[in-house]
């Protein structure tokens, strides 16, 4: 209803000036009555002209219909600008099949978004209408059920497609009615009163909004591989010079010039099996291009062979291994098998979470489309040129002895999403039951089984435990068992968060996946029955540190002054290099120069590193935490020690608005200056309450959540703070920690879309575990008054 109009008043000859007095007034009446027109004024040869040069306008004109004048007229130009002389249908087709392209990747390739574009991503209406242009350039019609006696198109492929346009064209009317003019982006603001208005409600376990988004997904799904049909089809037609080389594979394929087909129409009726051995020859022949058209349309046409019988046959489940097994091509194969909708068929357990998303702001993708990019992930660790991306878990990759056991735990790990109770244990029951049939040794069945059901325990122990606490790398180290089970757990937790948003996975995520990977490797070398010898470890570290500002020209002397005047829970929490930094900065600054502020960059650190040593008062940490907030950073870890002189010496790492680093020189010593000012001129805060939210989190509440726990060796209490994520945050709990008098010993913060969870350990003034009900009580009430606790409590979220 809100879309725009394209007016084309067209002239015989050049007689613009004539038609002016009538076009200008004209078009002035459509605006003014609310029309969003784009005009032009044209004459044949302009049409000609134009055309030529875009092939865009040579579209336009192609689906131009005539709304009054001489129809003669309107003929001589479709054929001025038709295809008999410009843009004939193979230049056409290659020119809009490029352009598809470049569109899609605009939209990373996927539809698979929390905020579809239903107009112009993978499987939208654009996609449609490239069909029909193809069709009518080439075949001289615009009905795309024309294509059903021309071969192109089977009776129930125009009917699937027909449905998907219709359920994307009632999609962007509801669209443009909510919106109140033109919108293509299927965003937060209209999915919920969308999927309302088409009868979509909640049912146990899932909400309406994620049924409805559910079902355009599927749509999707199937227009984008209708859309490849049909566009290889017009390739062959178009494109294909001659007639292409046929080479035989063997019995049951053969190649037909890059694209793999069946020798014969009923081969999937007489081997069924060679519905997966499709793919495993595409793998070991990675010169073919893809499927061929007509083969795609034999293979969904048998998808009702993929039974019972099938997954228990032999053939079938060691072909399907065999595909997890091949050096190559694993990503690309998976992906195809969900397209064609095989994975689905032979894993039951798969096809239901076909489509499925969440409705938050930490699941970007639909679980199939997470699951295959975990299993991308994996096997990027492994490709010589993906290296760079993560050096690491690449090097850590070359010691796995049987990846297929990786991959697995990547494909089944968030299978039972969606179910209702704990995922990670119906996935293991689910893994378990599949490696038993298809030929897995028990010690790899329990293997993998063991992955899946704590695929989530290395991203919580990094994120919501403080790891510079022995006593937690050890009960870590405890549920691990092993350095295999270690660097497998590593490399799917990366792989995992990383497959989850574009946006989750950062820099500091790294570093403390790579600290708590590499504090409990010796804890695992060493055996679990020798504990750590908590003396020899800090007198290594003095030693390195004394080490380290030798060849600096610091005096030993100072520093072994310096260092007596540290705890040893400084030392537990900061490697040699870190606190070498902190002494020399401390012993190369005058007193009168304090407070200091020392800011610095490595990347191995994960984020801006930055360090305040001043006389302790109670108020220091909302000081602190004002200036961090006044000056748009955000906190991501806290570590707050107080020397036996009296002296704070609080360490910090932070990061900028878009979760970087600042790395420039300029900005970290604007950095430490404006954080000195802020010391000796302390200045308050952003208004909480003024803070402006972003659009998509005004759309998911979130209740404000307080609990209280212990660290693993109960000296001190953890503070957990699950609220919506905004600036200024920790500036808030800051002050509330200040009210009830509690001292902050650390603080940790993780963010999930709209939900931020923040981690402190805490003590009461007299450094003892805040263990009063009455003092929690007391906290948690300031703590739920300054974030905000009257919002509506969300449904669990799964991770």
């Amino acid at each position: 209803p809100h879309s725009d109009i394209d007016l084309l008043l067209l002239l015989k000859g050049n007689q613009h000036n004539q038609v002016k007095p009538f076009a200008e007034p004209f078009l002035q009446f459509l605006w003014d009555m609310g029309l969003e027109v784009g005009h032009s004024v044209r004459s044949l040869n302009d049409c000609v002209t134009e055309s030529k040069k875009d092939i865009t306008v040579a579209t336009n004109l192609m689906e131009a219909r005539l709304l009054t004048g001489p129809a003669e007229l309107f003929a001589a130009m479709q054929a001025r600008t038709g295809p008999a002389r410009l843009w004939p249908s193979r230049r056409f087709f290659a020119a809009k099949l490029a352009e598809q392209h470049a569109r899609h990747a605009r939209y990373d390739d996927t539809a698979y978004n929390l905020e579809p574009n239903i107009k112009e991503s993978p499987g939208g209406l654009r996609d449609i209408q490239m069909i029909a242009w193809v069709t009518q350039r080439h075949f001289g019609t615009n009905r795309l059920r024309d294509l059903v006696p021309l071969d192109f198109l089977t009776d129930k492929e125009f009917r699937s497609l027909e449905r998907g346009r219709r359920l994307l064209a009632n999609i962007r009317c509801g669209l443009h009615y909510l919106a109140g003019r033109r919108e293509d982006r299927l965003l937060f603001d209209h999915q919920r009163a969308l999927a309302e208005q088409m009868g979509f409600h909640d049912k146990r376990g899932h909400l309406g909004v994620e049924l409805f988004m559910k079902r355009f997904y599927l749509a999707v799904k199937e227009l984008s591989l209708l859309n490849e049909i049909l566009l290889q089809h017009f390739e062959e037609t178009l494109l294909t010079r001659g007639h292409p080389r046929t080479q035989p594979i063997n019995r049951r394929f053969q190649a037909h010039g890059n694209f793999l087909e069946v020798t014969r129409p009923n081969i999937f009726e007489r081997f069924p099996s060679a519905l997966l051995e499709l793919f495993l020859i595409l793998q070991q022949h990675p010169k073919l291009s893809g499927v061929r058209a007509a083969t795609i349309r034999l293979v969904r046409e048998n998808l009702h062979r993929i039974n019972t019988r099938f997954r228990r046959d032999l053939a079938c489940r060691s072909l399907f291994m065999e595909i997890l097994r091949q050096p190559h091509g694993i990503t690309h194969v998976l992906r195809r098998m969900n397209a064609y909708g095989v994975l689905g068929a032979y894993l039951p357990v798969f096809g239901r979470v076909v489509g499925q998303m969440q409705h938050d702001l930490f699941h970007v993708y639909t679980v199939d489309e997470h699951t295959l990019f975990v299993v991308r992930n994996l096997r990027r660790f492994t490709v010589p040129e993906y290296r760079h991306e993560f050096p690491f878990a690449s090097e850590l990759s070359q010691q796995i002895v049987k990846p297929e056991r990786l991959y697995l735990a990547g494909l089944f790990h968030d299978i039972a999403k969606g179910r209702g109770g704990d995922h990670s244990e119906l996935g293991e029951i689910e893994v378990i039951a599949f490696c038993r049939t298809h030929g897995l040794s028990d010690y790899d069945t329990r293997f993998v089984a063991w992955l899946v059901r704590q695929h989530l325990l290395m991203s919580n122990v990094a994120q919501r435990q403080d790891i510079h606490d022995p006593a937690v790398i050890l009960d870590f180290a405890r549920k691990v068992g092993d350095p295999e089970r270690l660097a497998h757990l590593y490399l799917l937790t990366v792989a995992d968060m990383r497959g989850t948003s574009p946006s989750v996975w950062n820099v500091w995520k790294d570093r403390l996946l790579r600290q708590l990977y590499n504090a409990t490797l010796p804890v695992l070398q060493r055996g679990l029955a020798t504990p750590l010898d908590l003396e020899d470890r800090l007198s290594d570290l003095k030693r390195d540190v004394l080490q380290l500002l030798e060849k600096r020209k610091v005096s030993p002397v100072a520093v072994a002054s310096h260092l007596e005047r540290m705890d040893a829970e400084y030392f537990l929490r900061h490697e040699a290099s870190t606190i070498a930094w902190h002494t020399e900065m401390i012993l190369q600054t005058p007193a009168s120069e304090f407070p200091l502020v020392a800011t610095r960059y490595q990347p191995e650190a994960g984020g801006t590193e930055c360090f305040v040593y001043t006389p302790d008062r109670d108020d220091l940490f909302v000081v602190i935490t004002g200036g961090f907030d006044r000056l748009g950073l955000t906190i991501m870890d806290a570590r707050i020690h107080t020397t036996h002189s009296g002296f704070a010496l609080d360490t910090f790492v932070v990061l900028d608005h878009a979760m970087q680093p600042l790395t420039d020189l300029h900005a970290l010593a604007e950095l430490a200056t404006g954080l000195r000012e802020q010391l000796l001129l302390p200045k308050p805060g952003r208004d909480f309450a003024k803070a402006i939210l972003p659009r998509t989190l005004k759309h998911f509440p979130i209740h404000t959540e307080v609990r209280f726990g212990h660290t693993a060796n109960n000296q001190q209490t953890v503070l957990e703070v699950h609220a919506q994520d905004r600036p200024g945050l920790l500036y808030q709990v800051a002050l509330a920690l200040q009210t009830c008098q509690t001292r902050l010993l650390a603080a940790k913060v993780a963010t999930y879309g709209a939900r931020a969870e923040d981690y402190f350990f805490v003590s009461d003034r007299n450094g003892e575990p805040l263990t009063d009900p009455v003092k929690q009580a007391q906290l948690k009430q300031t703590i739920v008054a300054r974030l905000g606790g009257e919002t509506t409590p969300p449904a669990v979220m799964e991770i």
